[in-house]
């Protein structure tokens, strides 16, 4: 007699660990078939296949670790299981698909180049078994292919990216989570813990812990309070003093919360209060900025390691262990840039203002070479993103695409006082100046023994003098500049 037991059809969870909003997942879904949710851990494929792919940092396995217990819960609400399997994942989901006779295998599209070769060879894999699979639109608001010059590249300066990918109009309709999910059973899987994504001795995550909650349900938490309390943000956001940002960056990494419903939502709340019209286009733009970094590393996958103008190439960077030790401990003597560093140790991000002087102050006052502080950020930041992060310090540096020009070296005394005036941002993340005066927080070497005696502040001591005075590292930086340019 025939076997009318349907087939099951696989689901290959990547970089999009949600139910809601997830193509691959929904078209799974409605085939019919019971369903194996699998996410392969793989840390070796993506590097044999391509030379810029590199392990998750730190601060990345641990929020990863999460994030999985997040969906797993989730979908057995539904009726289905996560199943977590460590290896070549072309080779692993391939084999899982003959082994279970699947009808076809879904995955959503992730348009980073180890991410597409290991997707490559398991489509290849599937072909030569004979069975469907079925790649769906990613994470993007619109794909590479459809914001291209003429001549077929992508676009290298952000206006005229952002109007073009505007002018596409909406992006795809928002697809629900499905309400229930039929599952094979009898598969195993690894236990997440025997992955050790999570430190232990030392456990260093308890700030993290403390800061964060991973998981989609965070994720839309974090929106739905960010859109509430959004009017002022066009300025706030330049403000580390206040809470003023969305906090949506590592949701977005992981493919917690899609960048299509950050649109919508977003969108829907301007039409609602048409007063914060303007601040929703300032954040959207924000989303357009990770959305242009993306594409940049879709046309330079090797955007972390090779200058995207050439002519940094002959730039005389500095070699300096201690100053980069003091840099990455928030041990510069520049309460502002220490502030910054220390929040990022902590908390595993950095207010993106802050971000901008701690990056400048690497490059330009030190003239460290972007590429260690941009290593130093994949290993400690939860968002760490493969297109911002290297994208994002090559701006500062000078010398990326639509980049900053390199004699814009921020003032870090400058830029405490017009963004952190009252000093709360210094306060609590350096506490050794927290009795100190708003009129010196920002530069402590300009108060009085007395008066940083009453504040309990050793210069030297507790608290260490400037690394380098700014108006040396800046004249150092504008000459290193000037030499670069005659080659």
């Amino acid at each position: 007699m025939p076997n009318n037991t349907p087939r099951p059809v696989i689901v290959w969870f990547r970089d999009d660990l949600r139910l809601s909003d997830h193509p691959a997942l929904h078209q799974a879904a409605a085939s019919g078939g019971p369903l194996i949710c699998i996410y392969v851990f793989d840390e070796d494929s993506a590097q044999l296949r391509s030379p810029q792919a590199r392990p998750l940092g730190g601060a990345s396995r641990w929020w990863l670790a999460q994030s999985l217990r997040a969906l797993a819960a989730s979908l057995e609400k539904r009726g289905a299981r996560l199943i977590l399997r460590r290896g070549p994942a072309a080779a692993i989901i391939a084999e899982l698909a003959r082994q279970v006779d699947a009808s076809a295998v879904h995955w959503n599209e992730i348009e980073i180049a180890p991410h597409r070769a290991v997707a490559d060879d398991l489509a290849e894999a599937l072909s030569v078994a004979g069975i469907d699979h079925h790649r769906h639109r990613g994470d993007l608001l619109a794909t590479p292919a459809q914001v291209r010059t003429k001549e077929g590249r992508g676009l290298r300066v952000f206006t005229p990216f952002w109007r073009r990918v505007l002018g596409l109009g909406d992006p795809p309709k928002l697809l629900p989570a499905p309400k229930t999910l039929s599952a094979t059973q009898g598969l195993s899987g690894d236990q997440l813990d025997s992955w050790m994504l999570e430190p232990t001795k030392p456990d260093w995550a308890g700030g993290l812990r403390e800061s964060w909650t991973p998981g989609e349900g965070a994720a839309h938490h974090n929106l739905t309070a960010f859109l509430d309390g959004l009017p002022g943000y066009t300025e706030g956001r330049d403000r580390p003093d206040c809470a003023a940002t969305s906090r949506l960056s590592p949701h977005l990494r992981f493919g917690e919360i899609s960048p299509r419903q950050v649109w919508y939502a977003a969108r829907f709340a301007a039409a609602e209060r048409p007063a914060i019209a303007g601040d929703i286009d300032k954040f959207l733009s924000e989303l357009g900025w990770r959305e242009f970094c993306r594409h940049l590393l879709h046309d330079h996958p090797d955007l972390a390691e090779r200058n995207l103008q050439a002519s940094f190439d002959a730039f005389p960077w500095i070699t300096d262990a201690a100053a980069l030790h003091a840099w990455q401990r928030g041990g510069t003597g520049y309460p502002i840039v220490d502030a910054g560093m220390r929040e990022l140790w902590h908390t595993g991000v950095m207010h993106n203002r802050v971000r901008m002087v701690v990056a400048s102050f690497l490059v330009k006052h030190l003239l460290i070479d972007w590429r260690c502080g941009e290593q130093w950020f994949w290993d400690t930041l939860v968002d760490a993103d493969a297109g911002s992060n290297p994208a994002n310090w090559q701006w500062v540096a000078g010398s990326g695409a639509d980049a900053a020009p390199y004699f814009r070296v921020f003032n870090p005394i400058l830029q405490g006082e017009k963004f952190d005036p009252a000093g709360d941002y210094v306060r609590r993340w350096v506490p050794e100046l927290a009795s100190l005066p708003a009129k010196f927080i920002h530069q402590p070497w300009t108060a009085t023994p007395f008066e940083l005696a009453a504040a309990g502040v050793t210069l030297g001591g507790n608290y260490p003098e400037p690394i380098v005075d700014h108006r040396v590292g800046r004249e150092r930086a504008l000459a290193a500049y000037a030499k670069t340019r005659q080659h």
